[in-house]
């Protein structure tokens, strides 16, 4: 969901409710000590009993319920949507292990709540402080890929890039292989040559200067995109790519997706070359 947090201040967060519940919503914030502003306000000026706006919820990472067995990868405060999953395929009776690593388990969130569940046996811990010491043995764990097993990875980017990886040395095919980010690329942020963008319907050219988005120009030109968390990682705000090649800086498309260059993310990605025409 979307949560207002304050004026212009909208941060996205996954819901960890157990899959009965409906009559409220759950989130996990934790507090981020480089936060841009979005963890430190919800611990810091939020109050019980306030009033937040919300979003409608979206699935954005949604469970494969055909497959014969799953793998869930959680890197700290990733386990928020990872525990739901968890949750609804032991609901459903189905095959899977869940594998939570954290700093410390004074680091890992809802240890109670997992080490109470009936699931409880299928999930380990890995701990960086633990004694004895708890790697994650990727090589291991993913060898042998079956094509009806899928794995699932939410954390930091670092965690996640490592789980993917390893899933790919290891033969898995990209079909099997989900990830939620919780934080940009480094490319994101990174600068660019200004370019234009032309809009299909149209005809309309615009010039995207260096330290602007085309989601910021078109804005401003009074042209609305759907746009939700403006880093690149949710998809919201995904656009058809007719003609020019973008320079793609976002976690949500996959690699193949990148590569087919007919789609990308406006609130973040630019142009590598010196016109964009989209399908707008």
């Amino acid at each position: 969901i979307d949560v207002l947090i304050g004026p212009g201040l909208i941060r996205q967060y996954s819901l960890c409710n157990h899959p009965e519940e409906n009559h409220r919503y759950l989130i996990g914030v934790l507090l981020d000590p480089t936060s841009r502003g979005g963890s430190q306000a919800m611990h810091e000026q939020i109050v019980v009993g306030q009033t937040l706006s919300i979003s409608e919820p979206r699935n954005l990472f949604p469970l494969e319920h055909s497959a014969a067995r799953t793998l869930l990868f959680a890197g700290g405060i990733g386990i928020t949507p990872i525990l739901c999953m968890a949750e609804r395929l032991a609901q459903s009776g189905a095959d899977f292990e869940l594998h939570y690593a954290a700093r410390s388990a004074e680091r890992a969130a809802f240890q109670a709540r997992i080490r109470e569940s009936s699931f409880a046996s299928r999930v380990h811990f890995h701990f960086d402080d633990a004694e004895p010491a708890q790697p994650l043995d990727m090589a291991t764990l993913l060898r042998e890929p079956c094509p009806s097993t899928h794995l699932y990875v939410c954390g930091p980017t670092g965690f996640m890039e490592f789980v993917l990886h390893s899933a790919r040395e290891q033969g898995w095919g990209e079909d099997a292989l989900h990830r939620e980010y919780f934080s940009a690329s480094p490319d994101v942020h990174a600068g660019g040559a200004s370019f234009e963008i032309q809009l299909a319907s149209s005809g309309d050219i615009y010039v995207i200067p260096e330290d602007q988005t085309i989601i910021d120009v078109l804005y401003e030109a009074g042209i609305d995109i759907p746009v939700s968390c403006e880093q690149g990682i949710c998809g919201t705000c995904v656009t058809r790519v007719l003609e020019g090649e973008p320079d793609h800086r976002d976690s949500f498309l996959t690699d193949s997706e990148k590569a087919r260059n007919n789609q990308f993310t406006p609130c973040c990605s630019r142009a590598k070359s010196a016109r964009l025409v989209l399908d707008i």
